[in-house]
């Protein structure tokens, strides 16, 4: 995931650092059970850098149609108020 987002970030670094911020941040789930789909909305970030890779990241996850675990809910991955 570091290198997805490093495709939108200048030095290496900040791919992680971002990594590490997303991980311990709160998203919302909002399940939708006749599309069959989870959407994970994540929350902005504090620069607009990071937005970007966020964003970037969310279509590089949406495009492996995961399937959430134990369900038959496929994940999306959206930045609040991108979707």
């Amino acid at each position: 995931m570091a290198g997805v987002a490093r495709d939108k970030l200048a030095r290496n670094d900040d791919a992680r650092s971002l990594l590490r911020k997303l991980y311990l941040t709160s998203a919302d789930l909002i399940p939708d059970l006749p599309a069959q789909t989870l959407t994970v909305r994540l929350h902005h970030q504090a620069a607009a850098l990071q937005d970007a890779a966020v964003a970037h990241l969310c279509a590089e996850l949406n495009a492996t149609e995961t399937v959430f675990p134990g369900t038959d809910l496929r994940l999306i991955y959206e930045l609040h108020g991108s979707g």
